[in-house]
């Protein structure tokens, strides 16, 4: 096994951080390395916004699900699904004067645009993570940047063609020694051939075991609704916050929708 490959199977996420901070030649090779990921038509159809401010922190720490481990860790970033950048490109490039002289609809960004803008970000910001890894640093994705779209969107004062995506903590990890990886789902469950594979009850029922032996260690638990399944529903999808994040992405489709 190579060492790339030993350290992408060892990964997990770090949510405390040791008092050191995260040198510039080490930032640089990050972010280097985000820039050098994959990008749909070599258009990098992402930004990264790297939050310098303690004060910023603190209200990210508070505005993405009261999680005080973003204001301390050493490097924040924020990863948006960009498309405005080069929508203004093309403006400004004559594109819509072509476009008329051609007899070709000049239109905005649309859904599609965004999802591949979305596809760009998510790929530069594991790059970043991977690279993060190499060099001794720890990450924890923060999905929840996605809620609250008007407050962020004034935070980090985006224009209506900038989605954010992600935001990712790097620090080195507080504590030393090996870190053990969680457990995923059975590679049966997601690793198909050819075409989509639906599971029965019979199946999916004992999806999440691997899970449930490494959280509870045959600690008997007490599940919500008396099974894995329906707590893993009351923790994860029936909540305030799985709520607002829908409702903080309608809003912010809006703007990409042609039914405006």
């Amino acid at each position: 096994m190579n060492k790339t490959i030993e350290l992408m199977l060892n990964r997990r996420s770090v949510r405390t951080y040791a008092d050191k901070p995260i040198a510039d030649d080490e930032k640089k090779a990050i972010f280097d390395c985000a820039m050098r990921a994959p990008t749909a038509g070599n258009m990098m159809l992402y930004s990264m916004i790297e939050i310098t401010s303690q004060d910023v922190k603190d209200k990210l720490a508070v505005s993405c699900d009261n999680q005080p481990f973003i204001a301390k860790a050493p490097l924040v970033v924020l990863f948006v699904a960009d498309f405005q950048r080069m929508f203004d490109y093309y403006r400004y490039s004559g594109a819509q004067a072509w476009s008329k002289q051609e007899g070709i609809e000049f239109t905005e960004p649309q859904e599609g645009d965004l999802l591949l803008a979305v596809n760009d970000a998510l790929i530069a910001a594991q790059s970043a993570v991977t690279a993060a890894e190499s060099l001794g640093i720890g990450s924890c994705y923060i999905g929840d940047i996605m809620e609250q779209f008007e407050y962020h969107k004034e935070l980090f004062e985006l224009p209506d063609f900038v989605f954010p995506v992600t935001l990712l903590c790097f620090g080195y990890p507080k504590t030393d020694g090996p870190k053990t990886p969680v457990p995923r789902y059975d590679e049966k469950y997601v690793h198909f051939e050819n075409t989509y594979k639906r599971f029965g009850a019979e199946e999916l029922l004992h999806m999440a075991d691997r899970l449930e032996k490494w959280q509870y260690k045959g600690t008997p638990p007490e599940y919500k609704g008396g099974n894995i399944g329906i707590h893993i529903y009351a923790r994860k999808y029936a909540t305030e916050y799985a709520k607002e994040m829908n409702r903080s992405v309608r809003v912010a489709l809006k703007a990409w929708s042609k039914e405006q």
